[in-house]
């Protein structure tokens, strides 16, 4: 695959891949971005979200039942859109077929979302949640880094929030069965812990399905005494919808 083959020039390849027109990847216009600014318009529609876990919710209502029944370990959750048609599709491109090219597209998405905007400026840190060894070997890059970098800039860090071990794959698991896979999955790198203390920070992540994995991203940066965190993610599965692989 070029994008691995290559890492010396992988940077300056992926932002040609931005530019270059191809066909829509929802009406097939030619030529297009990724995806037309009128599809954009069509298939990311705000929606009225919990805002604590971004699940959708009617007009008028702050936050869903389950957020108030339990005490999130984030302060804010921001999604784009619903993990639907043609989003769905263009993750597995981006992730599993090794496309690195959508990343432009994705984060003009995310950083269109409401609120997005001004939790970003107002963020310290942007973080994206950090692959396993095992895992970044077998994509070649994380998805939510290329994000963050491109939402953020020099804010964004991939650095500070650690993975340490790769965990099996969350696909058909409960929530409760979720946050028991990924125990002690992640950590703060400690010479850095010191910096985040009263800091405001934006966790980027690609797709949100029960939220176990930004909460327990989020545990050891609240740990290390983060102010206040956000959760960002491109896509939100609704109740009862099927979750997508990691």
């Amino acid at each position: 695959m070029l994008f691995k083959a290559l890492p010396g020039i992988y940077a300056p390849l992926r932002a040609l891949a931005a530019r270059i027109p191809s066909q829509c990847a929802a009406c097939h216009a030619w030529p297009a971005q990724r995806v037309c600014s009128a599809c954009v318009a069509r298939f990311s529609q705000p929606a009225a979200r919990c805002r604590l876990c971004a699940l959708r919710v009617p007009n008028g209502v702050d936050a869903c039942g389950e957020c108030l029944r339990r005490t999130p370990v984030l302060d804010a959750c921001l999604a784009a859109v619903d993990y639907a048609y043609p989003w769905a599709g263009a993750l597995a491109d981006f992730k599993f077929r090794g496309d690195p090219g959508w990343t432009h597209a994705l984060a003009g998405l995310l950083r269109g979302a409401p609120g997005a905007g001004d939790a970003l400026d107002a963020a310290d840190r942007v973080l994206p949640v950090p692959l396993s060894a095992e895992r970044l070997r077998e994509r070649g890059f994380n998805q939510s880094a290329l994000l963050a970098a491109c939402l953020a800039g020099h804010r964004a860090d991939a650095h500070t929030l650690l993975r340490l071990h790769h965990t099996e794959a969350q696909s058909g698991l409960s929530r409760k069965e979720r946050l028991r896979n990924l125990k002690g999955a992640f950590a703060v790198e400690p010479a850095r812990a010191p910096s985040l203390r009263g800091a405001r920070v934006v966790l980027v992540d690609d797709v949100m399905t029960t939220g176990a994995t930004l909460e327990a991203a989020a545990a050891p940066l609240r740990q290390a005494g983060v102010a206040h965190i956000t959760g960002l993610v491109l896509a939100r599965t609704q109740r009862g919808q099927a979750a997508p692989a990691a």
